[in-house]
């Protein structure tokens, strides 16, 4: 892929992770997939996004992509803060593909990719977004069962309980 495509896609999520967590956490909090994501703290849920997005380029271009999606999300404790929160997994996992998808969003808003040439490119970038993504999906959901088999975390109680 022609760095500088990608290059751009990540730096636009460095500089703009803010705004883009602002507007993943709009279509979040009225999404009926997410109707949990109502009980956890709006700076909480967009420190979580933020973090993605400011770090997304740091997991897209590492060696080993995996490992550094686990590190970036063991910093930020994105499944401990949900499993806590008893935030279920299937509305983690529905956030994240709400947090990929704003990335695209996000992308056409600012005309990222508009030449004909640059479709590979686009292609590429999807592919290895998603692959980040899935990762992000799979480390989740497995800290999630290993945190359900040792009832390590105790949950926190919900708002209105």
């Amino acid at each position: 892929m022609r760095k500088a495509l990608a290059d751009n896609l990540m730096s636009m999520c460095a500089k703009h992770s803010e705004q883009m967590a602002e507007q993943w956490y709009q279509a979040l909090s009225s999404n009926s997939r997410t109707a949990s994501h109502r009980m956890m703290p709006k700076p909480v849920c967009l420190r979580h996004a933020v973090s993605v997005y400011g770090n997304l380029g740091q997991m897209y271009f590492a060696d080993n992509c995996y490992q550094t999606v686990g590190r970036i999300l063991d910093v930020a404790s994105f499944a401990e803060d949900h499993y806590a929160r008893g935030i279920p997994l299937e509305e983690v996992l529905y956030a994240l593909i709400l947090m990929r998808r704003q990335i695209w969003l996000y992308a056409e808003f600012q005309a990222l990719y508009n030449a004909p040439e640059d479709m590979y490119e686009l292609v590429q970038s999807i592919n290895r977004t998603l692959l980040v993504f899935d990762y992000a999906a799979h480390i989740t959901a497995q800290k999630y069962r290993d945190m359900t088999e040792r009832g390590k975390y105790e949950r926190l109680p919900r708002k209105g309980k």
